[in-house]
């Protein structure tokens, strides 16, 4: 949020090159930002999160943002693949209870909370990360029609999909059917903390079952790997050494010091 306050995409873009750079130089490739969630509500805990309460600030950082993070060319030993999140609504949650249920019609769901996705599609955006929260009732981890027909499918995003912490273990009591929903709906890559050991026989199961699809694991796994080619994590998986020399040098702590002035 006080990179929000700055209304400077262009430094802002300038200090997410110095995360993609420093974030690279530990051999990670991946970020899990910029978050563009669109708060509502001062009793949502989570709100110093976004860049701000309007749909206008989110766009114009995001874009920033990813273009800092990504550059023009991911197989770069400087940039990192970004992350948008969390898809979509968990600023607007009824009360502003975290993970809550966000109460709108599907007209203010995009205009306020969906709009800074399509700046950060066509900014290239590789991984969107799906939402705690509820639609009108409906666990977002489990919500074919955004997570496929919209985002994917209208909306065009070519990048992959990837749950939250234990998302997918919200949608049902029933963690093969949790499972099962999720990656139906269009859940390419989940995010298992501590239930790898059960998640993976579950989703074998559901393919041999022909409950899953063999073409929704198909495109998942192509997803993914249109990312790590770009990366081009195949042919040099390893951070570059040279990268330490900048880490926490001045010219990048001068640049988060200009974020703070402004």
């Amino acid at each position: 949020i006080g990179m929000g306050c700055t209304w400077n995409p262009d430094l802002i873009t300038e200090a997410n090159q110095v995360v993609a750079k420093e974030v690279a130089a530990t051999g990670i490739d991946w970020t899990f930002a910029p978050c563009i969630a669109v708060p509502r509500n001062e009793r949502w805990g989570r709100t110093y999160e976004g860049f701000g309460e309007t749909p206008t600030i989110q766009g114009s950082m995001a874009s920033a943002s990813i273009i800092g993070l990504q550059g023009t060319d991911l197989g770069s030993n400087e940039t990192i693949l970004a992350c948008a999140k969390h898809f979509v609504g968990d600023g607007g949650t009824y009360n502003g209870y975290d993970q809550g249920n966000t109460i709108v019609s599907e007209e203010e769901l995009r205009s306020i909370h969906m709009s800074g996705y399509i700046d950060a599609i066509d900014a290239g955006v590789g991984s969107i990360m799906a939402s705690y929260n509820s639609w009108n009732g409906v666990k977002l981890h489990g919500h074919d029609y955004l997570l496929t027909d919209v985002l994917k499918d209208e909306l065009g995003f070519e990048g992959f999909v990837v749950s939250d912490w234990k998302g997918v273990d919200q949608i049902d009591e029933d963690y093969r059917e949790a499972i099962k929903r999720a990656i139906n709906a269009g859940i390419d890559m989940v995010m298992v903390p501590d239930r790898y050991e059960v998640f993976i026989p579950h989703l074998i199961g559901l393919v041999n079952d022909n409950e899953v699809s063999m073409s929704r694991i198909d495109d998942a796994v192509r997803r993914i790997l249109k990312q790590k080619f770009l990366l081009n994590l195949f042919d040099e998986p390893y951070a570059d050494p040279t990268l330490i020399n900048d880490f926490g040098s001045q010219s990048h702590r001068d640049i988060a010091r200009q974020v703070v002035r402004e």
